[in-house]
């Protein structure tokens, strides 16, 4: 493995089936525990746009490579923004919202300390919201609330970038095929951990994770 296109190949393929289950109509149900309505659904992506932007800010203060500092400072902003909107659609302020406990994902990447390792894992880490997302979408299509669908087709366009900016730098950082390797199991780590999180809570709630086919 030597360019972020095979790395990127790589990854999807081995987490075919995880990746798939989490872009289900269950990862919804699993976000908010059954209660599948505007409110809840918005409350959810309200927590994890806030826990990207704790993950990236933290990642920007320590990280020694000035370009990947810069990248994750921009994620960070890009996911603050995210956050904000979401509590405009909620009609609530910052200040009155107290958002969930931080996901297993981010604890996961909270975790990495290498440059390479946060690579990958914002790598998995993207992969796995995008697949979120776009239920997230469906739901508001669905829902017959377009505007609010076409407000998070702009939040998967930000993935799209992210995932890009992400992809470029392993580039340049990765010197060797251990350095990949280490991107692989850090990105394979990220989605694991969104997953594994998805079917406990799943199998909490007595419910199949195995999407219904």
């Amino acid at each position: 493995m030597t360019d972020s296109e095979s790395f990127l190949e790589t990854v999807e393929t081995e987490n075919q089936t995880p990746l798939s289950r989490l872009g289900s109509s269950k990862s919804l149900y699993a976000a908010t525990e059954g209660d599948i309505d505007a409110e809840p659904v918005l409350r959810a992506t309200a927590d994890a746009e806030y826990a990207a932007w704790q993950t990236f800010a933290s990642w920007a203060d320590d990280e020694t490579n000035d370009d990947v500092r810069e990248a994750f400072e921009t994620t960070a902003t890009e996911e603050e923004g995210h956050y904000e909107t979401v509590l405009e659609e909620l009609g609530t302020e910052a200040d009155d919202y107290d958002p969930a406990e931080t996901p297993a994902l981010h604890n996961y990447l909270r975790e990495r300390t290498e440059t390479v390792e946060r690579l990958g894992g914002f790598v998995g880490r993207t992969l796995a919201s995008d697949r979120s997302k776009d239920q997230v979408v469906g739901f508001f299509v669905g829902d017959a609330d377009p505007q609010t669908a076409s407000l998070f087709r702009e939040f998967g366009d930000d993935l799209d970038d992210q995932l890009e900016r992400a992809l470029t730098l392993l580039e340049a950082v990765c010197e060797s095929d251990e350095d990949w390797e280490r991107a692989e199991a850090s990105a394979s780590g990220a989605i694991e951990a969104a997953y594994g999180e998805y079917v406990e809570v799943l199998e909490g709630m007595g419910a199949n994770p195995k999407p219904v086919c």
